[in-house]
This record gives structure tokens, C-alpha cells and sequence, in this order.
């Protein structure tokens, strides 16, 4: 269990959560995350990663929980086709357990469509009370694989993806059919695929001028009433610990990323055809680095680049842009630059020996098994797993006296929002105003309450946005 004071505390989590979000001083922009934040993945959502969360598993404590979500603002009743996983691209969730920015471990989703029939629109033609059921017309199957240097492991064959939520008319009890979506893991664990509940809650108005310059005007959740499509895994800790060994190695980074084939040939049905290898097209570790810590010009590039090579983009944290904009539009001072606290917490995690954030957190320079000369500074979103759930989980996690949460890994009731805007307006910083302690987007918890078992994520909703 690591060890702090109230201060470090406040320290660990404010460091940590500014260098995924330093250039958001603003309540919403601080998780938004990557819903639709480069111009590529924006016109492809299959491609698009919205979000990564990981922790130890509150009611399997000696078990990790990996969730990435893909596809951002799903709208419920969204037919005829609604909204599978894309079947000619590589959904993957890495794992760096000894801090050279490359993955030790990949388990990379691959899909395959399969129709009952494509002599109909519809994608189910009754009611659907099972996945295997005939009346399902349009399934999704999927091939996970385990990926280490020392090649591919086929973890599983033929697994099924739980339906898109039609309504309640077509499937009266969705939550049997993502039940069963559940499937265990050789050798230990289980993982999911399929739709759920966006579980990311915040105030999406940042964009329009930062609240249009009143602070009064938030507490609406943008994303409530929205789905995404959610990989979910869970394993043992010695599986993602370096050597096995996670007593003492117990840190590790995650990201997920997208990949797709490099050359697409498009004949005269309007077939797509693919091939020439996979390249990388979306990534994402913490959050809203795409969005508001990389330019319009460079959030491509950093889509398609690998953790290792991040040191090309070190200047945009050092120098953020919002603080600058919110000094701008709400007279907050902006605090003095480079941001070199940031670039800790950011590229490499907290660790005494890492730079002036002098608390040992989640680096996995703390690995004792890790060569620091190996060390490679990289954007990743990591977790310390020795830390066990709280039993009193506290939204504002370490900011809020809470090891087990943000920026400790991220648990999905995490509200990061608040803790990162009171991060980027200086909490961290010595002499900070005290108005800067209370800020937040007034929206402090999912519209949906999250299940207590795995994969923990909410049922899909069922209601039209537009109806909520």
C-alpha cells in the first residue's frame, strides 16, 4: 500500500491527471477523452478510441480490469445497422510492464460479421432471447489473441460479441444476452464484447468557448444516454506484471490502440478490399491528449504513433494551450511554463527518482526489476496494482485520500473531470488560489449506475437521447 500524507495526496493526483490533460483547464474538456478528437478517426467512430480504464478488480482482488470503448455517442435505436466492431481492423489494449514504451503483452480483438440472411434490412426478424438464437440475423464473432515477443497465443476462437440493443420488443431481456457475451479466459479470467453504457460523464460545453466564459452554466452530462462499444478483459496480475512477478514489479502502463490494413482497393460494388499490413490509426492512454494536448496539425501523426517516439511531442505539454485561453477568457493566471512537473507525470509517472514530483506512485521505474537505463519516457495510462480497492471509493480518487483511484489507473466512477481542473488551475503548484480547490463540471456521477461484477460497465440504453 503506498504511503502518503494528505498533501502528497493532493499532489500524486494532480500531477498525474495534468500531464493527461494540461492543456484543459476547463470542467468538461478534462475527460471528454477521444470522442471524435482527430480529424482521421472523426469520419471513421469504428476506428475511434474514446476511452481506457484500468484497476484492480474490486470484487476479484487478485485480478486486473482492462476496458477500452470505441465508437463514441451512440444513439440508442440507431437501426437499421446499428453499431458493430469493424471487421478489417485490429482492436488492441497494450501492456508496458517494464517502461521502455514498447508492449510486453497485447491482446488484440479481431471481427468477423456473419448474417443469418442478406435477404432482409432487418437486423433481427423477432424476438432474440439467446446469441445463438435464429432470429438474430446480423452476429458479430471475434478471435482474441495474446501477443508477446515471443509470438501469438489464440486465447479465443468463435467468441461472440453481444447484440447492439435493438429495444425491448426485439430483445425483452438485453441483459441475459450480454451475460452470456461473457467468456472465460484459458488459464484464468474472462472478457466481453459488445455495448454498453458510455461510462465517461461530463459537461461537453467546453467547446463552445470555454462555457461561453460563465463557469455558472455547467452541470449538464453531455454524454448521458449515450453508448459505446466496450472491450473489457480480466486476468490475474502476475499475467501483466513483469517476470510474473507483481509483488515486485506491481506497476504497469496501458493504451489501447486501432490498426487497419494499409492499402484499401474499392472495385465497382462498392467491395473494400484490404492489405499490406496493419498500421495504427488511433491510440489512447490518458485522456484528452488528443483532444486538447496535441494540435489540429500533429493529432494524425500522434494517432498513428507508437509510445516510444513521444518525446516529438513533449513541447505541447511543457507549453500547454488552454491554460493560456482560460487565463484569457476568465482572467485565471495560467501557471508559469515550461511545466516540467508535467512532463513526470505525463512521459514517465510519478516516482522519487523521476523529476520534482517527489512521490512514488505508479512508474514502473518502481519495478525492481526494471533497468532504469531502459526507462523510455512515454504517454501511457498507468496503474499501480498493489494498491487494493477501496472499500469507500472516493470520485475524486488520490485527490481525495483514495490510492485505488485516479490517477492511480482510472476506475470508471472516477471523476476526473474535477480532479484535472483543479490540476491544470494550479492545485498542484505551491501558493495556488483556494478558489482553485472547489472547481468541477457539476457532474459528479454516471447517469446510469455502473454493475458490481464484471465487465462493471451499465447495460446499453434503450431510450432515445432526444427523449431523456
Amino acid at each position: 500500500m503506498l504511503q502518503r500524507s494528505s498533501r502528497t495526496a493532493l499532489g500524486i493526483a494532480a500531477a498525474l491527471t495534468a500531464a493527461a490533460c494540461v492543456a484543459s483547464l476547463a470542467p468538461a474538456v478534462t475527460q471528454a477523452s477521444s470522442h471524435r478528437e482527430a480529424p482521421l478517426v472523426a469520419g471513421e467512430p469504428q476506428l475511434d478510441n474514446t476511452d481506457v480504464y484500468a484497476f484492480v478488480s474490486p470484487d476479484a482482488p487478485n485480478t486486473v480490469t482492462m476496458l477500452a470503448n470505441w465508437v463514441p455517442f451512440e444513439e440508442p435505436n440507431g437501426g437499421p445497422n446499428f453499431y458493430p466492431f469493424a471487421s478489417d481492423a485490429a482492436y488492441d489494449i497494450n501492456i508496458d510492464n517494464d517502461g521502455d514504451a514498447r508492449a510486453d503483452l497485447i491482446y488484440r480483438w479481431t471481427f468477423t460479421d456473419n448474417y443469418r440472411s442478406k435477404n432482409t434490412f432487418l437486423y433481427n426478424t423477432g424476438v432474440v432471447t439467446t446469441l445463438d438464437d435464429p432470429d438474430l440475423n446480423y452476429r458479430q464473432t471475434y478471435k482474441l489473441e495474446a501477443i508477446t515477443e515471443s509470438g501469438s497465443t489464440t486465447l479465443i476462437n468463435n467468441g461472440r460479441v453481444a447484440p447492439s440493443r435493438v429495444g425491448n420488443a426485439s430483445m425483452p431481456n438485453y441483459a441475459s444476452l450480454a451475460n452470456a457475451a461473457i467468456t472465460p479466459l484459458p488459464g484464468g479470467g474472462q472478457t466481453f464484447a459488445g455495448q454498453a453504457d458510455d461510462p465517461f460523464f461530463l459537461d461537453l460545453r467546453i467547446f463552445d468557448l470555454l462555457y461561453g466564459g460563465d463557469f455558472s452554466e455547467v452541470g449538464q452530462d453531455t454524454v448521458g444516454g449515450y453508448n459505446a462499444n466496450t472491450l473489457a478483459i480480466q486476468v490475474p496480475k502476475s499475467v501483466l506484471a513483469l517476470g510474473g512477478d507483481a509483488t515486485r514489479n506491481p506497476v504497469v502502463g496501458v493504451w489501447s490502440t486501432t490498426s487497419r490494413q494499409r492499402i484499401e482497393v474499392v472495385d465497382t460494388l462498392n467491395n473494400r478490399n484490404r492489405y499490406g499490413g496493419w498500421q495504427q490509426v488511433s491510440r489512447l492512454g490518458m485522456p484528452l491528449v488528443n483532444e486538447v494536448v496535441i494540435p489540429v496539425g500533429r493529432k494524425d501523426e500522434f494517432n498513428a504513433t507508437a509510445p516510444r517516439n513521444d518525446g516529438k511531442f513533449a513541447q505541447f505539454v511543457t507549453n500547454p494551450e488552454v491554460p493560456r485561453l482560460v487565463e484569457a477568457i476568465y482572467k485565471i493566471p495560467a501557471p508559469a511554463t515550461p511545466r516540467q512537473d508535467l512532463v513526470e507525470v505525463f512521459l514517465t509517472g510519478l516516482c522519487k527518482a523521476c523529476g520534482p514530483v517527489a512521490v512514488d506512485l505508479n512508474s514502473q521505474r518502481l519495478n525492481r526489476d526494471v533497468d532504469p537505463a531502459t526507462f523510455v519516457p512515454s504517454e501511457q495510462l498507468r496503474l499501480n496494482m498493489s494498491v487494493p480497492p477501496s472499500a469507500t471509493p472516493n470520485r475524486l480518487g488520490v485527490l481525495g485520500g483514495d490510492n485505488a483511484g485516479f490517477p492511480n489507473g482510472r476506475r470508471l466512477a472516477d471523476d476526473v473531470t474535477d480532479v484535472t481542473l483543479r490540476v491544470a488551475e494550479g492545485v498542484l503548484l505551491p501558493n495556488h488560489p483556494a478558489a482553485v480547490d472547489g472547481l468541477g463540471d457539476a457532474v459528479d456521477t454516471n447517469a446510469r449506475a455502473f454493475r458490481g461484477t464484471f465487465p462493471y460497465v451499465a447495460l446499453p440504453n434503450v431510450i432515445a437521447v432526444n427523449q431523456n
